[in-house]
């Protein structure tokens, strides 16, 4: 047994006994508590027993004739009372009044009539006016058959002329006393057995980062040659890898839930544009219309369509933790190509692309997924053409630093609003275009955003001073 894991069942073991010494002391004071609660109900009824006594003796002489028929009488009776799941069917109630001396004139039970009570506790505190209680057994040394006695004083004239003592066995409630103990056992065993349980789950999660540090430790031993930056990109490694590993696992079912959330939101509303032309379809009504309708229906199948297909792409960038596969990639040439394809796409409303970089000009390079970025830059220019007003421009330029490469796609639209700003990289979340007043996907930037962070980057849209919005993507340079 190595020495953590004598640590560890050291650990338990303390636990173990700190909890039993617990359950012992809450076992211990159960009894007491139910005493006390016992004792406070027998001194009310004490004080009412002497009541009764005080308005039947105003002649100053213990009246007690009433209390023999009404004791034989209630000892008689028979009833069911479940308690709690506890049955009761007989009173255990005792009664005993002793004269001023102490010497016994009435008992319940017609076993200590005539006796001298006054060497018991509660009796003789009781005739000095003071609060008496004790308890006795009916068989010496034996404590199960304990009796609790309050005793309370009678008093006729600010005179005492007896004492009035009621006692019930502690066995009656004795039942409720092992329920108790029994339950609390119950939970300390079951509480005790799930945070084992649960430090045997947390040892067994926190054993592979030791084991990580032993393969780390073994790997530097088979080391012929001691490579500080290759151990630390190796630790660094490790590290990663676990905390990847965490957040996917502590993440992963909020993530389900807000996507299938979001995507059943956005699918309703053209599911709700099918339906109602369908429904209008199926009844009589001119071509023209009816090419209307139909052509509505295509045109919300294919808003659903790219919804879904751009939702699973962003849904697989967002599930890769790095590039698979990477490359120098030159941005001149790449940025050619897809302004030559945005100018096609903004001809029709004479959208203008101005990239502003020399013709043979191979531009600074990257180093990731050409794939990637090229999709990345595609979105940028599109949203570029479709927020350019007629006969706009959209200005395109690289710039790097000794670090960086910033890619800027600017048009001169109507900008982003005060209330979008800081939304617009949100999943779902699109502004309406405004030549269609039409809405998009609201994945694109989103997409946008995930190749970015692949990349070690950032992409960011703010508005221009002089009026419409610059999307900056920014990306490590290659060295």
């Amino acid at each position: 047994m190595n020495k953590r894991t004598r640590i560890f069942l050291g650990i338990l073991l303390a636990y173990v006994l700190g909890v039993g010494w617990l359950l012992y002391r809450q076992l211990e004071d159960i009894d007491p508590r139910y005493r006390e609660s016992a004792e406070e109900s027998l001194v009310e009824t004490a004080q009412l027993m002497a009541s009764l006594i005080e308005q039947q003796s105003t002649d100053g002489m213990l009246q007690t004739a009433a209390l023999e028929p009404l004791f034989q009488a209630v000892y008689a009776r028979r009833f069911e009372a479940d308690i709690f799941g506890f049955r009761k069917t007989r009173v255990e109630l005792r009664l005993a009044v002793t004269d001023a001396s102490g010497r016994v004139v009435f008992d319940s039970l017609g076993r200590e009539v005539g006796r001298d009570h006054s060497r018991w506790r509660d009796v003789r505190l009781a005739l000095q006016g003071r609060y008496g209680a004790r308890s006795t057994p009916d068989i010496p040394d034996d404590k199960l058959t304990s009796v609790m006695y309050v005793a309370a004083p009678v008093r006729v004239a600010d005179r005492i002329i007896g004492v009035v003592s009621v006692g019930k066995p502690v066995r009656s409630f004795g039942q409720f006393v092992e329920a108790a103990r029994r339950k609390t056992l119950l939970v300390g065993v079951l509480s005790v057995a799930a945070v084992l349980l649960l430090a045997v789950i947390v040892s067994v999660w926190l054993v592979r980062p030791f084991g990580v540090i032993a393969d780390y430790v073994r790997y530097v031993r088979a080391q012929r040659s001691f490579s500080l930056p290759r151990l630390g990109r190796r630790a660094l490694g490790a590290i990663g890898a676990a905390y990847d590993e965490m957040r996917d696992a502590l993440a992963g079912h909020t993530y389900v839930a807000d996507y299938v959330q979001t995507l059943t939101h956005e699918v309703k509303s053209p599911l709700s544009a099918i339906r109602g032309a369908a429904e209008l379809l199926q009844e009589p009504m001119p071509d023209a219309d009816r090419s209307r309708f139909a052509a509505n229906i295509a045109r919300e199948a294919q808003r659903i369509q790219e919804l879904v297909d751009r939702m699973m792409e962003l849904t697989a960038l967002e599930s890769r933790r790095g590039l698979d596969a990477v490359a120098p990639v030159a941005l001149g040439p790449m940025l050619r190509e897809l302004a030559a394809a945005a100018r096609h796409s903004g001809a029709a409303r004479g959208v203008r692309v101005d990239l502003r970089t020399a013709p043979a000009d191979e531009g600074p390079s990257v180093e990731g997924d050409a794939f990637l970025l090229q999709r990345a830059i595609a979105n940028l220019l599109a949203n570029a053409v479709e927020f350019s007003p007629v006969g706009g421009t959209v200005e395109v330029d690289i710039t790097h630093t000794r670090r960086t490469v910033d890619i800027r796609v600017r048009d001169h639209g109507p900008g982003i609003p005060p209330y979008a700003e800081g939304k617009v990289f949100e999943k779902f979340y699109s502004l309406a275009r405004p030549d269609t007043a039409k809405k998009s996907t609201g994945l694109g930037l989103p997409f946008v955003k995930e190749i970015a962070e692949l990349h070690q980057g950032r992409v960011v849209l703010v508005n221009a001073p002089d009026g419409g919005a610059v999307a900056t993507l920014s990306l490590p340079m290659l060295s």
